[in-house]
């Protein structure tokens, strides 16, 4: 048995408190679990194990909050944070049960963040959704229902489309429906998505701009072919 000779609130680390234990110091704890503990109490080696386990796993707990306060994050994404660190699998899964529980982990929000902030501000297409969130742990029933329900292909694809139109000013027809069939095929629509939206854009830069293009080369085509 050892006593507990001193509880005292850290300076640098506020909401944490030194342990010490016959004197010396022994171990750190955050200020709730202190709470429980005072001077002069005995505990057995069990019991400072079992504290300082708890308090390794509240410690990854604070670490994920901290990455969780810059934007959501998968489970997965916070398991390969946590075990980056070199931290025990059982620390983290038990950190990770831990946020869970309480509601900082969630895959499906986080997918439906990801799937509308890359719509509201990178719009891709289904393909590329699919890979992103698959990369990210996010499980394939999650990642299809809410593509699915999320994405307007249609709209998703004008909007890419759109982001290219100052940059391929100039460009031929011919040129521009290359450059902006391959740009659309990178950003992971299919070439039966991207096809039609070209067209309608060649037809509207036609109609509003007569010098977009650099020639009037108007039987330019979409060059991927149908298995894209």
């Amino acid at each position: 048995m050892r006593t507990i000779t001193l509880l005292e609130r850290q300076q640098k680390h506020h909401g944490r408190v030194n342990v010490y234990l016959d004197g010396e110091f022994a171990f750190g704890l955050n200020e709730l679990d202190a709470a429980a503990l005072r001077k002069g109490q005995a505990l057995s080696d069990a019991e400072i194990a079992a504290l300082q386990a708890k308090d390794t796993v509240q410690r990854n707990i604070e670490k994920a909050i901290q990455l969780l306060a810059y934007r959501p994050r998968s489970t997965q994404e916070i398991r390969q944070h946590l075990t980056h660190k070199g931290t025990a699998p059982e620390v983290v899964e038990a950190a990770l049960q831990h946020l869970s529980d309480q509601g900082y982990l969630d895959d499906r929000a986080f997918a439906r963040f990801w799937i509308e902030n890359r719509t509201a501000f990178k719009p891709l297409g289904p393909q590329a959704l699919q890979y992103e969130l698959r990369q990210k742990g996010v499980a394939a029933n999650i990642i299809q229902e809410l593509v699915q329900e999320l994405v307007d292909v249609d709209d998703a694809v004008y909007r890419a489309a759109h982001s290219q139109l100052r940059r391929l000013r100039g460009q031929t027809r011919q040129g521009f429906t290359q450059k902006l069939g391959q740009f659309l095929q990178r950003r992971g629509f299919s070439y039966a998505a991207a096809a039609p939206v070209i067209r309608r854009i060649i037809a509207e830069l036609a109609e509003q701009d007569a010098a977009y293009f650099g020639t009037t080369d108007a039987t330019a085509v979409y060059p991927l072919s149908d298995e894209d």
